[in-house]
């Protein structure tokens, strides 16, 4: 099986692959971060953050930061690539709202067979916060939750989210350390396997059902 060490970093460079050259794309917290540095080559986004920058550049060294003026969603400081811009946050949320982001990369706490996405809160326990992700959701063009398939060994891919919905309907693609399922009209399809794994292990860890493609691939072709 995979190594916990690896997994963050291989779901991202899954994810990478699907991104296309010039794309404006909105990252999540924690695991969608990591994505950019495993574009493939020849490939350039455009990163967007719902804070109010249009082309984010790469995070600023510990004496560049100027946290109280510029910040991602996550809280952390960032800076506009030189190519890039500031706005404010009602035409940073404008552009959202008005199909302007090609794709946008979500974490979750719970996805179900319906692509509804449960992210922003654990009722009493925690609260990750939805920050935009309700707009991002139901704005961008392409929903891609990248997770890892289980927590504490508990499937995260449920028949019906038990937490508080962010947004229903909404997640196309769903891209684990075991595979990929893309969510189709008649439900999700697993379209890619990571090669350490079978199709009955990802059935063991998924409470969702889900159909397998005939031509099903490997994860890292």
């Amino acid at each position: 099986m995979m190594d916990r060490a690896e997994i963050k970093s291989f779901i991202a460079k899954r994810v990478a692959r699907d991104l296309k050259d010039g794309d404006v794309v909105n990252l999540g917290i924690g695991l969608p971060t990591l994505v950019p540095s495993y574009l493939p080559e020849g490939v350039e986004v455009i990163l967007h953050s719902e804070n109010g920058i249009l082309g984010a550049g790469a995070k600023p060294a510990p004496h560049e930061a100027e946290p109280r003026y510029k910040t991602d969603a996550g809280g952390q400081s960032a800076r506009a690539a030189s190519y890039g811009s500031y706005i404010d946050s009602a035409t940073s949320f404008s552009f959202v709202r008005g199909g302007h982001v090609n794709v946008t990369i979500l974490g979750g706490l719970e996805v179900d067979q319906e692509g509804n996405l449960a992210n922003w809160i654990i009722p009493g326990k925690k609260m990750p916060g939805m920050g935009g992700a309700m707009d991002l959701l139901v704005g961008a063009k392409e929903v891609i939750v990248a997770m890892e398939h289980t927590a504490r060994g508990k499937p995260k891919i449920l028949k019906q989210c038990t937490l508080p919905y962010t947004a229903i309907h909404c997640v196309d693609k769903i891209i684990t350390e075991m595979c990929v399922f893309v969510r189709t009209p008649d439900g999700l399809v697993m379209t890619e396997i990571n090669p350490e794994y079978t199709v009955e292990d990802v059935r063991l860890a998924t409470e969702a059902e889900f159909q397998v493609a005939e031509d099903l691939k490997s994860m890292c072709a």
